[in-house]
């Protein structure tokens, strides 16, 4: 079984340098309230690097808000979906998400509303959007449980190749893109294999008799060990502005 908060803050580390740098960058502009929509177990709210601002966040999910009502107070907490959020025209100085718009069935629309909460001369931010259609797995046997993975992520609901599309999902929903791009790839740590592991399984319930997953799982425990395992999904973010109305 998952510790969904434990996997959220894996995540949570893999863009904290972007993140401290974009969130410094925007404390110095000024801004002072945010919002993070699917904010799940509150990982990132939690995070020290939050603490300058005055946070909201949202999520569909009442277990998660639940978990993140301990976890990131004192952040204001609301369940809604991001298609109907719970706030008034341009409230916020700053609206970000994490790894969130693959999963929801229109993210144009769901960029719309996080740039209708947001000020104009405010910013949105995705902070990572996977692209598992250029996925790369290395040693060799590996490369169909990759593929095995994405089209479990597509059977499940999420759009696998949506971070290729994130910046012009950013300019077709009126944001002004300031910065985007890939995120700089980091091997994960020998100590996180587990966890990787525990997702691949959730992800692969039902679909991979137990045998073969064990037997992949050993080639990736070696290759690990040995140093050689290669596992990279491209994962892109977007940082824009809402543009200030005409005179």
């Amino acid at each position: 079984m998952i510790d969904w908060h434990t996997r959220y803050v894996q995540q949570a580390a893999w863009t904290r340098p972007l993140r401290a740098y974009l969130f410094e960058r925007c404390r110095l502009a000024g801004i002072r309230r945010i919002l993070e929509v699917g904010c799940g177990t509150g990982a990132i709210l939690a995070e020290p690097g939050c603490q300058p601002f005055s946070t909201y966040g949202i999520d569909h999910d009442p277990r998660s808000l639940t978990q993140a009502q301990r976890h990131a107070l004192p952040a204001h907490l609301a369940c809604a979906e991001a298609f109907a959020l719970p706030y008034a025209l341009g409230v916020f100085d700053m609206t970000f998400c994490h790894f969130l718009l693959l999963w929801v069935a229109d993210p144009l629309r769901a960029l719309r509303e996080m740039s209708r909460v947001t000020r104009p001369g405010g910013y949105v931010l995705a902070l990572a959007e996977p692209d598992y259609l250029h996925r790369v797995d290395r040693p060799e046997p590996l490369v169909a449980l990759g593929r095995l993975q994405t089209q479990a992520l597509r059977d499940q609901g999420a759009d696998p190749g949506l971070g290729l599309r994130l910046a012009d999902l950013f300019v077709r929903a009126g944001i002004e893109i300031i910065e985007t791009g890939p995120l700089q790839a980091e091997p994960v740590p020998l100590a996180e294999g587990q966890l990787e592991w525990a997702v691949l399984e959730h992800d692969l319930h039902g679909l991979v008799p137990a045998a073969q997953l064990e037997h992949w799982k050993s080639i990736d425990r070696q290759a690990r060990a040995n140093g050689q395992r290669i596992l990279h999904v491209p994962t892109y973010f977007a940082f824009g502005r809402i543009p200030a109305p005409e005179a």
